[in-house]
């Protein structure tokens, strides 16, 4: 007789063999945590790079900023040279008609000996007249193009090409003190650091932005009261250039 029982099987024991265990310490839950380890990664680094694009986007911002306040200043610069054009035609009218009562009458002449001549204006000097832009705006430009190398650095079609394992290395240049609110592994580690960095690039650069959002606003407000008293200047100036024109026609 068989010491076997009657529901043995012998295809059992191979059954039983190719049966992977299932538990946490298994190959189902190393292969679970590798998933999420790169899922973590892949969600760590799209963040990063979002982070990088974004402070690429607020430095041209800057740029367009800073071009946009040298062609503000270059206006005011015009604005100044039209307003001292119009004082100089001003002030060759005003002796046009001192010319024109002397010759009308000899009274005319009396009252032009007697009367102050009009204030001669200053030569320019190099015919360029000077014109100084408001301080805030002044130091909000020169605060943003201190940063022309750091645009040209996360711009795409003028940084240069670099190695993304560069930016891993930098990880053992952090403190103890730092290193322990970031995770262990260093490719997390760098990946968390490049994201905090890249935020406070981008608060400084908003701050900035905002300088120079306030100084435009100051330099605006400044060039519409030039162009008030430039207007009024060009009217009063009209209707002396048309009564000039009427005397002479009196001749």
């Amino acid at each position: 007789m068989s010491a076997l029982p009657r529901s043995y099987n012998p295809f059992a024991e191979d059954e039983e063999e190719d049966v992977a265990p299932a538990g946490p310490g298994g190959a189902g839950g190393a292969e679970r945590q590798r998933y999420l380890q790169q899922e973590v990664l892949r969600r760590t680094a799209a963040t990063a790079d979002s982070t990088t694009r974004s402070l690429s986007l607020l430095y041209e911002s800057e740029r367009i900023g800073v071009a946009t306040s040298e062609e503000l200043v270059r206006q005011g610069e015009a604005l100044k040279r039209t307003e001292q054009m119009v004082d100089k035609m001003d002030q060759d009218l005003k002796t046009s008609q001192r010319h024109i009562n002397s010759i009308k009458s000899v009274w005319g002449g009396l009252v032009n000996y007697f009367k102050a001549k009009p204030p001669e204006s200053k030569p320019e000097q190099n015919g360029a007249p000077e014109y100084y832009a408001n301080s805030r705006l002044k130091e909000a430009m020169m605060s943003s193009k201190e940063q022309e190398s750091k645009y040209q650095e996360s711009h795409p079609n003028l940084r240069k090409l670099d190695n993304s394992d560069n930016d891993f290395n930098k990880a053992d240049l952090v403190s103890s003190v730092q290193s322990d609110a970031y995770p262990k592994n260093q490719q997390l580690r760098a990946y968390h650091q490049k994201i905090d960095t890249n935020l406070d690039e981008m608060s400084s650069g908003l701050s900035r932005l905002k300088s120079l959002a306030l100084g435009l606003q100051t330099e605006i407000e400044e060039q519409d009261d030039m162009l008030d008293r430039l207007t009024k200047k060009v009217e009063t100036l009209d209707v002396n250039i048309k009564n000039t024109d009427r005397k002479v026609r009196q001749l």
